[in-house]
């Protein structure tokens, strides 16, 4: 049994990792800025990731820690929303490893969330672990997100995790589901913009192989072997509902409704998961229809998939 604190674990993909973990027999410790007692922690700590150093007391004798800690990118993009988005992931990162640095015993492993956004958009162009970072403002974030873990890494494991739009029973998939159902899901602005995606189960997979795997570190694309292009994604959406989806969602709608979380949804990233491909590792949701009647049946019945 292996003792690990969670920042971050109240969303979407934090509540899918500690029940994978909890099912393992691992104990868990939460640090949220709401410290509500959730059943699968065995301990709640509150904590302003923003405002000062995580704990030492609550990491002295974690092993490990996984970082999900950040404000949701969806929803229109104020300055106030600008930084709080660069705020929770920067500041709130460098505040966790202070706090983990200073713990007696302390971890020795930080598993930490980045995005795909660190590419910025790149059209057509397929982008590997190696490929260079764009200039967009969700790639500045993730530069310096993804700076500040690193100061972890000088003696210890650091992992760090480039997500892909995460397909689970919430975060962006619940936003699709209202309009596909009514069949108002069509392509956004043209639909030709890659789209690079995983299943949820896929990064709780991971997270458990970061933990046991004492060769598995550095930085990692956490995306499904094919990405799609944007329209190809409506259309599976819409088969598996069983609704149509040729209806566009115009770029000049969009960018009025969200601002500039729009361009994210617009713009390409085709991204591949290049360094788990190279290692073997299967993708037990590796195409994107399988996945999304995995959820949507799951959902459907109440529950969440097996391998979730």
């Amino acid at each position: 049994m292996t003792r690990i604190a969670i920042a971050g674990g109240t969303g979407m993909l934090g509540r899918a990792v500690s029940a994978v973990l909890e099912e393992q027999g691992h104990s868990l410790v939460l640090l949220s800025r709401q410290a509500r007692t959730a059943p699968r922690y065995e301990q709640v700590v509150q904590w302003d990731p923003v405002s000062r150093p995580a704990p030492v007391d609550a990491l002295s004798g974690v092993q490990a820690v996984i970082n999900l800690a950040g404000e949701p990118v969806s929803g229109r993009w104020t300055s106030a929303k600008r930084s709080r988005i660069r705020a929770s992931r920067v500041q709130g990162t460098a505040n966790l490893v202070r706090g983990m640095l200073a713990a007696r015993p302390g971890p020795q492993l930080l598993i930490s969330a980045s995005a795909i956004g660190y590419y910025g958009p790149r059209g057509d162009q397929v982008l590997n672990e190696r490929a260079s970072s764009g200039d967009s403002f969700l790639a500045q974030v993730a530069r310096e997100w993804e700076a500040a873990a690193e100061q972890f890494a000088a003696g210890h494991r650091l992992v760090t995790m480039r997500l892909g739009i995460v397909l689970g029973h919430g975060g962006a998939l619940k936003q699709m589901l209202p309009l596909a159902r009514l069949g108002l899901g069509g392509p956004l602005g043209g639909g030709r913009q890659w789209w690079s995606w995983i299943h949820i189960a896929d990064v709780c997979r991971f997270v458990v192989r970061a933990i046991e795997d004492l060769e598995c570190s550095g930085t990692y694309n956490l995306t499904a072997p094919e990405p799609v292009r944007q329209r190809e994604f409506a259309h599976a959406l819409g088969s598996v509902l069983g609704r149509p989806a040729v209806l566009p969602a115009p770029a000049f709608g969009l960018r009025l409704l969200l601002g500039g979380f729009a361009t994210e949804l617009l713009d390409s990233k085709r991204v591949i998961p290049e360094r788990l491909q190279n290692s073997g590792w299967g993708f037990a949701y590796p195409d994107l229809e399988s996945a999304l009647e995995g959820l949507i049946a799951g959902g459907r019945s109440g529950g969440q998939p097996a391998s979730v």
